[in-house]
């Protein structure tokens, strides 16, 4: 990114300019849903598309400001063949798994959890945060596992906002969460090629893709970048038309999300909670989370019921 990161004059897109002659090949906004009491906007998986690289769920909870004594409750529910992976720009959540992990994650920290064969985890407002009425600002992405590591063993590893490396010039300040991007690792184990990048740019600034991923994505947390076509705005995620040499136009101080990596072989199926390769796998993670058989996170008493019919 160092080299190629650059200033540009503004300039407006003709009216007759369409998809074709951007970078990009579409726009997809998200969808409002409801979690654990708050409203999210769910990006991924869409009718539109359903992955990106090895990215098959993104959801963008918050801007959110609850009133003090009130707090942010996702109960116990289960997780198999992805990683989870948890990011925020606001605020904090305290997670529990079946592993016996309890970690706070804060602005700029990461959660990676690899649920693998089966893990149980929640997400809550911390004790502290009730007091003063939690404020949250964060995305929370799956990633799912090639096939042959779909069945691991669970595992989950923080990392503090200090351990994640950052690339700065000319108007940008990105910060890679995982993979690799730009000549420059993250120390968060992945499973598969990806990239994932926190990038804070100022209005006009110019900054590119990495060359080396088949699939790329950027989603507009805040501000706007030039589409071609016409402005993509926050809540947009933009999709990268293959090849080299793509590149981000800023038209306002933006924060963007960059995301993606080599798409995985093989059909991948995603039914609430749960991804597989196949539909067995699948009907399995149902009947085990129906009759118990997913492991418990000590302390919690609650969990959340399988659903009648598909989220």
């Amino acid at each position: 990114m160092t080299e190629r990161v650059q200033h540009h004059e503004a300039k407006a897109a003709a009216p007759d300019e369409v998809w074709s002659k951007s970078d990009f090949e579409g726009v997809i906004s998200g969808r409002q849903r409801d979690l654990g009491g708050i409203s999210v906007r769910r990006i991924l998986p869409s009718s539109r598309r359903r992955m990106v690289g090895p990215f098959i769920f993104l959801d963008h909870i918050g801007p959110v400001a609850l009133l003090p004594g009130r707090g942010i409750d996702v109960a116990p529910h289960p997780h198999i063949g992805l990683a989870t992976v948890t990011y925020l720009f606001e605020g904090e959540l305290l997670h529990r798994d079946s592993l016996g992990t309890v970690q706070t994650i804060r602005s700029g920290a990461v959660n990676w959890m690899t649920a693998g064969r089966g893990i149980v985890h929640s997400e809550r407002s911390t004790p502290e945060d009730r007091v003063l009425g939690p404020r949250l600002n964060g995305l929370q992405s799956w990633v799912a596992l090639p096939a042959e590591a779909a069945e691991t063993e669970p595992s989950f590893t923080h990392h503090p906002a200090a351990t994640l490396p950052t690339i700065e010039h000319k108007g940008a300040m990105a910060r890679l969460i995982a993979g690799d991007a730009f000549a420059v690792r993250s120390p968060v184990a992945t499973l598969s090629p990806m990239f994932y990048l926190d990038v804070i740019v100022e209005a006009e600034a110019v900054i590119p893709l990495p060359d080396e991923y088949a699939e790329r994505a950027i989603y507009v947390v805040a501000g706007s970048i030039d589409g071609g076509r016409a402005p993509i705005g926050e809540g947009s995620l933009a999709i990268v038309r293959p090849g080299p040499d793509r590149e981000i136009r800023a038209l306002a101080p933006s924060r963007l999300m960059l995301m993606g990596g080599e798409p995985l072989p093989g059909t991948w199926h995603i039914w609430w909670n749960f991804v597989a390769n196949s539909r067995e796998r699948i009907e399995q993670a149902k009947a085990d989370w129906k009759n118990n058989r997913f492991p418990p996170v000590p302390d919690e008493r609650e969990r959340v019921p399988l659903p009648e019919s598909k989220p």
